[in-house]
């Protein structure tokens, strides 16, 4: 397969980026995504240019690091996948392929594709820690914890935290992020004693880092690649106001 790639190059955080046009041959339907721009940089540098600089860890869809913004979608045209997911054969063949950074001002570009996510860690940061004892494991049945209780804190933990939902939303909002880090916790007994700090403090923090608000449009949910659903985002508004008025 052949594609013309129109990729996103920036030198650093204050230099003036622009899109630099490369044409790739002979790439497989089976190539991920990644994998095709390895094959771009070994390329660049066989001709001794400056390879494009993006993230990646685990290319697994675990660490959430690969966040490419592709034809005008976060981690690309295809569903609940991370960029690393992502197959060439989800494009035809002779296709132009547009790669941009996330565009969000909480997410400064550092090089090229590269952004700096850090804002999440400051987020979480500021939600701490559980009081509850983390040494030896506990017998299975020794808190008792409602089944569906325990499936919606699993679905909310499931977040990667990789901001395709701040990418994807016209505000740059983190409510998603916030939320599924609050509801993990929201939905078991032992984060309750904490829930009131944890909430005001995460939504605080989101604030403070420039994060807009939410509109309810629904483009994050549609967007996230571990199908985060927006209901976290009401059991988040609810958690906040019951710690305003408490």
């Amino acid at each position: 397969m052949n594609f013309t790639l129109k990729i996103w190059r920036q030198e650093n955080a204050s230099a003036r980026g622009r899109f630099v046009t490369y044409n790739l041959n002979g790439i497989s339907a089976d190539c991920s995504f990644l994998e095709m721009l390895d094959i771009l940089n070994q390329q660049l540098i066989d001709k001794f240019d400056k390879p494009v600089c993006f993230d990646h860890d685990c290319r697994e869809g675990i660490c959430g690091a690969c966040s490419l913004y592709i034809n005008g979608h976060p981690h690309g045209p295809d569903t609940a996948v991370t960029t690393c997911q992502l197959h060439m054969r989800k494009f035809k063949d002779g296709d132009t392929i547009v790669v941009e950074p996330w565009r969000a001002k909480p997410f400064p570009v550092i090089k090229d594709l590269v952004t700096d996510r850090s804002a999440f860690d400051r987020i979480m940061e500021a939600g701490g820690y559980i009081s509850v004892s983390t040494g030896g494991v506990p017998d299975a049945n020794n808190i008792p914890i409602r089944r569906e209780h325990a499936e919606i804190a699993m679905d909310a933990a499931a977040c990667i935290g990789c901001g395709a939902c701040v990418a994807s939303c016209k505000n740059a909002s983190a409510m998603l992020f916030v939320a599924a880090k609050v509801s993990q916790f929201a939905m078991l007994p032992q984060g309750r004693i904490e829930a009131r700090e944890r909430v005001l403090n995460m939504v605080a923090k989101m604030d403070e880092l420039g994060f807009g608000n939410c509109t309810n449009t629904g483009a994050c949910e549609a967007e996230c690649p571990k199908e985060i659903s927006i209901t976290h985002i009401a059991r988040l508004n609810r958690e906040f106001l019951t710690a305003k008025v408490s």
